[in-house]
């Protein structure tokens, strides 16, 4: 379970409403109960001396709303919203407008192309909010036909269709772009990198899924007219929700963060008494939406949240605690362990080249090779490094700056024949007394001479790495070249930066500063820990 899935629910969900709509309108015409269709919905348009069909008026309009509504749906999750929040986009950086001799605008560099695939889903935007606008005007229409062109009424804006269509589509269009904004921000917040993210998931995850199920049962007796008295959905919603989230939030929430404290110690009784208000205020509003008498009945439902519904969360927590605690305490490390795993898996295996190494160095003295010999010997330092100390969680600063040296001094041994090639080290150990996780800091430099050296080009290097009582300051800057499409090493990633990111949050959480910049000529990356 590496993602939420809440757009998956959600689309789950909206095409089993869809599916039940349909259902339901189609079910009607063979219903045999005494309030057949022509009873529920004939009568304005017979009493204003119009024929009445309920295919014509009533379930066509219907049907076509919902599969209009559920491409529109499609349109936008599948289409435009990708482009608008650019959730597809890998790259930013640098913008530029060319006007062409031919008369076409054209906008170029990532940043360019950013701001087309948002133009563009602007554009679809509109045409779409168009479109549905004239379906639901035309519905409309049809559904409401006695209320149109009568004798005596001259409602000139009663007989405006795609107006009407178009005040609906506006709401609908703006209120779910809203909704899908909120919905993008949280998702991203839910799989943050950090040491919750695998228990956030899990439980964003059931409670999503939870939700399909829930408001489908509702929707089923709705569309079926098995339950039409509101005051069952005010139950269902306005009661029964609320008191459900409750116990998700105290399960998950209040009660694993209270550990052995008494509940009501400051921290976590605050915790409950607003948990409980935001989970019972809005839902009020499904009971009494006349909004009188409000304030007596959101205390109400707070009194009875934390009289009822909170012990019985206390007794099922107390049931499942073993496994609720065994989850939260298992999540660090199995996302340690996952991160250290890829970690491994995206290094060479140092027995494979040891012993080999060795033989390379005796036998590059005896032919009188020295910068070979050099050059063999920092490696099989580095390789040693790799067997004895990269599987320990930390290791002292001056090994991991060893180990640093090495290899620029291998890459300087490759580069030092290119005098248009400048690398530059301020590496200052002495001052470093720090413990760091082992080859955290080697990943950027790597990637610095991946990207930052050309054969061809004039390219520099600058490295920078220094301490003080409480920090470790980490720069690197190097130049950048556009690499040959059949170069073989633009598909080589060495020990990879996603995963060095990722292990950055997991070891050091909120202690750390990490700034990336990166532009045609330069790349500059800006690390600062705190051990």
């Amino acid at each position: 379970m590496n993602k939420v899935r809440w757009r998956e629910h959600e689309l789950l969900l909206v095409t089993v409403v869809s599916i039940l709509g349909i259902a339901g309108y189609v079910w009607r015409i063979f219903d045999l109960s005494p309030e057949s269709p022509d009873t529920l919905y004939g009568e304005p348009f017979i009493s204003n001396g119009l024929s009445f069909s309920y295919s014509k008026n009533i379930m066509l309009p219907h049907v076509g709303s919902i599969l209009l509504l559920y491409l529109c749906y499609l349109r936008m999750n599948l289409f435009i919203l990708p482009r608008l929040f650019q959730t597809e986009a890998k790259e930013k950086g640098t913008f530029r407008l060319h006007f062409s001799l031919a008369g076409r605008i054209e906008m170029k560099g990532p940043g360019g192309e950013s701001l087309k695939r948002v133009l563009q889903a602007l554009l679809y935007t509109f045409l779409l909010f168009l479109f549905l606008g004239a379906g639901l005007g035309i519905a409309q229409y049809y559904q409401e036909q006695f209320a149109y062109f009568l004798p005596g009424n001259r409602d000139e804006s009663r007989q405006i269709i795609l107006g009407l269509g178009l005040k609906k589509a506006f709401v609908i269009v703006v209120v779910y772009v809203f909704y899908a904004a909120l919905r993008e921000a949280s998702i991203h917040r839910l799989e943050k990198n950090d040491g919750r993210r695998a228990f956030r998931l899990l439980i964003a995850n059931q409670v999503s899924g939870f939700l399909v199920v829930y408001v489908s049962i509702a929707y089923f007796f709705y569309s079926f007219y098995i339950a039409r008295d509101y005051g069952f959905y005010a139950f269902y919603f306005g009661v029964l929700a609320p008191i459900l989230l409750v116990i998700v939030c105290n399960l998950y929430w209040i009660f694993p963060l209270k550990g052995e404290r008494s509940i009501f110690k400051r921290p976590v009784f605050g915790k409950l008494l607003s948990s409980t208000l935001i989970c019972t205020a809005p839902f009020t509003l499904i009971v009494n939406p006349r909004f009188s008498p409000l304030i007596p009945m959101i205390l109400f439902g707070w009194i009875f949240q934390l009289v009822i519904t909170t012990p019985l969360s206390w007794l099922i927590y107390r049931l499942r605690r073993d496994k609720i605690l065994q989850l939260r305490g298992l999540e660090r490390a199995l996302g340690k362990s996952e991160a250290d795993l890829q970690f491994l898996r995206s290094q060479i295996n140092p027995h494979f080249l040891f012993n080999a190494l060795n033989t390379l160095y005796g036998t590059s003295l005896q032919e009188g090779a020295g910068r070979t010999a050099e050059g063999i010997q920092k490696l099989g330092d580095m390789m040693r490094f790799m067997l004895h100390e990269n599987n320990q969680d930390r290791i002292p600063m001056d090994r991991e700056i060893e180990y640093l040296k090495n290899y620029i001094s291998l890459q300087k041994l490759r580069t030092q024949s290119s005098p248009s090639i400048l690398i530059e080290d301020r590496i200052d150990g002495q001052s470093c007394q720090h413990m760091i996780a082992p080859m955290l800091l080697i990943p950027f430099v790597e990637n610095a001479f991946k990207h930052g050296i050309s054969l061809r080009e004039k390219s520099w290097i600058n490295i920078r790495l220094d301490c003080d009582e409480k920090y470790i300051h980490f720069e690197v800057r190097n130049s950048v070249h556009n690499r040959l499409k059949d170069d073989p090493e633009e598909t080589k990633s060495g020990i990879g930066m996603k995963n060095v990111i990722n292990r950055l949050k997991l070891v050091y959480g909120g202690r750390h500063e990490f700034y990336v910049h990166g532009d045609e000529k330069e790349f500059f990356v800006q690390l600062v820990i705190q051990p």
